[in-house]
């Protein structure tokens, strides 16, 4: 696989119906794109019994179902973590130049400050900058989906710029709105649903970023990339009177 060394990728069990791939103990976009791209290739042509794939930072897991693929007699291997291992190598070895995914760039408006960040002051005291300036670097940048994790939707954001890093809090909120855009050390997230939570909280989006009842359930999926758009409070009002209007429909 491009740009990995096989000594850096261990394939390791996690239950009868699971295992993990994992490439190497560093967070990287290389990392990143190994990931993406060998889930890409077991989505495209997954093997009978492949029930779902979990993408991460350095990490993709693979769920089974053990009685389909023990009994799979064109897999190779005396059990089930030797026949996916088998099936996973294969993937890892391929020359493919059809594993990209199908990604996209993903707009999502901001109200920075107020009540809706009110952490921005602190992240802008902490780096010694503005509040002004923290939005001003935070809607610079493009950013891209590294996993989905902690709440379904949560979309964990690479790419912040060293000048916004900032510690997640010492005493966690016990409520944090939908929406919520914060900061945890390097990184920068968006809370896709009601809940508690230790990130420093700059902005809100007025954006639905998880849906139980959707088609896609999130708006977001790992590799995507997002880049922010700063609004003012009656943009959000208006674009979560629009929300709620096209749910009525």
């Amino acid at each position: 696989m491009a740009g990995s060394n096989n000594a850096d990728i261990q394939i390791y069990y996690l239950s009868e119906g699971a295992l993990t791939v994992q490439f190497g103990n560093q967070i990287s976009n290389q990392a990143l794109a190994n990931v993406q791209r060998l889930n890409n290739l077991v989505c495209q042509s997954p093997f009978d019994g492949l029930i779902s794939t979990v993408p991460a930072y350095t990490t993709l897991s693979v769920f089974f179902d053990p009685v389909i693929v023990i009994a799979d007699q064109a897999m190779q291997g005396v059990d089930c973590f030797e026949k996916v291992s088998n099936f996973i190598k294969e993937r890892i070895a391929e020359k493919s130049t059809n594993a990209a995914g199908n990604f996209h760039t993903v707009e999502v408006p901001v109200c920075y400050g107020g009540d809706f960040g009110p952490d921005l002051d602190f992240v802008a005291k902490t780096n010694g900058l503005s509040a002004d300036e923290v939005i001003s670097i935070h809607h610079s940048a493009k950013y891209t989906v590294g996993m989905i994790g902690f709440l379904p939707g949560f979309a964990y954001l690479m790419g912040l710029d060293e000048r916004l890093a900032t510690p997640r809090k010492a005493s966690p909120r016990k409520f944090v709105p939908a929406g919520s855009v914060g900061i945890a050390g390097s990184q920068t997230g968006i809370y896709p649903l009601d809940s508690p939570g230790g990130w420093q909280i700059i902005g809100r989006t007025p954006l639905t970023m998880f849906n139980a009842e959707g088609e896609q359930t999130s708006l977001l999926k790992a590799g995507d990339k997002v880049v922010f758009k700063p609004i003012t409070r009656d943009e959000f009002n208006f674009i979560t009177g629009n929300q709620y209007a096209d749910q009525d429909q």
